[in-house]
C-alpha cells in the first residue's frame, strides 16, 4: 500500500529522527494506547510512504522529507490494517511450526488429510504403508536428511498413481483426453494445464485430503475445456466436482508442512 504526504507538510512538524528508541537496534515503536507495534524505518528516494507487512515484521519506506511525525501520523491512520496483518502473520508462522515435520522415528507425517507415523526398521528392504504407520528400511539414529528423502521418493511415487487415476476418472467424465500427468514442486501454483492436454500437479498435494487433491485436479481437468477462469469454466468444475467450493476454501485454510 502507499500513501501520498505533501512536501509542503513539513513545515507543520519539527523533525525528531535522531531521537532515542526504546526498541531493539534499527527498530522504532507506534504505540496509540490501543495499538502497538515496532517498525523498521528506511529513508529513501520516493515520493510516497509505503508500508508493508511482512514475516520479518512492519517495514515502512518513507521520503527523505517526510517528518517522523508525519510518518507516526499515518501509521496511526492505518494501525488497524497494519495489527490485523501482523496478528495474521504471527497466527500463521505458528501453524508453520506447528505444522513442521520432524524427520526422525516417531515422527508424523501428513498424508491424505490424516497422519502416518515415521518407523525406521533396518529389516525390511522397501518403504511400506502399515495402517496409519509409514515404514522407511532404515536403521535407528538415521539422519533427518535421509529420512526425509525416502519420505519424499515415497509420496512422488504414490502422487504420480493417485494423480494419474484421478485425472482419468474426471477426464472420462467431461469426454477430454489428458495426454500426460506430471508432478510439479511449483512455489506459486498447485497444478497447471496445457492446450496439448498435460497436467502437472503438486506432488505435495498428498498432505491434504482427497477432496482436496479431487478440486485441484477437477481444475485442471476442466482447463481442457475451458481455458479461462470464466463463468463456463467454473460450470465445468461444478459438473465434475459439485462439492468444488468447500474444497477450495479448505486448501486455502491449510498449512503446506515445512520441508
Amino acid at each position: 500500500m502507499s500513501i501520498v504526504a505533501a512536501p509542503s507538510q513539513r513545515a507543520l512538524f519539527g523533525d525528531d529522527d535522531s531521537a532515542p528508541s526504546a526498541v531493539a537496534p534499527g527498530l522504532r515503536r507506534f504505540d496509540d494506547g490501543r495499538h502497538g507495534f515496532d517498525y523498521r524505518l528506511v529513508r529513501a528516494s520516493r515520493r510516497s510512504i509505503g508500508i508493508r507487512v511482512g514475516d520479518d515484521g512492519v517495514a515502512v519506506r518513507a521520503p527523505r522529507w517526510v517528518t517522523l511525525q508525519q510518518i507516526q501520523a499515518v501509521l496511526a491512520e492505518k494501525a488497524d490494517w497494519i495489527t490485523r496483518q501482523v496478528n495474521e502473520r504471527a497466527r500463521r508462522q505458528r501453524h508453520l511450526a506447528a505444522a513442521r515435520i520432524a524427520w526422525r522415528d516417531g515422527g508424523e507425517l501428513p498424508y491424505l488429510g490424516s497422519r502416518l507415523t515415521l518407523r525406521l526398521d533396518a529389516g525390511i528392504k522397501t518403504v511400506q504403508r502399515r495402517d496409519s504407520a509409514l515404514l522407511l528400511p532404515l536403521p535407528a539414529g538415521c539422519e533427518a536428511e535421509r529420512i526425509r528423502d525416502r519420505a519424499q521418493a515415497w509420496m512422488q511415487r504414490e502422487a504420480r498413481a493417485l494423480f494419474e487415476a484421478r485425472c482419468a476418472h474426471f477426464a472420462h467424465l467431461l469426454g477430454v483426453r489428458v495426454r500426460a500427468v506430471r508432478l510439479s514442486s511449483a512455489a506459486t501454483r498447485w497444478g497447471s494445464a496445457t492446450v496439448c492436454g498435460t497436467i502437472r500437479l503438486h506432488w505435495r498435494l498428498l498432505h491434504f485430503s482427497s477432496a482436496v487433491i479431487d478440486y485441484v485436479v477437477a481444475h485442471e481437468v476442466a482447463h481442457l475445456r475451458e481455458m479461462n477462469h470464466g463463468p463456463d469454466f467454473w460450470h465445468t468444475v461444478g459438473e465434475l466436482f459439485p462439492q468444488w467450493r468447500e474444497a477450495r476454501s479448505e486448501l486455502r485454510r491449510s498449512i503446506l508442512p515445512p520441508w
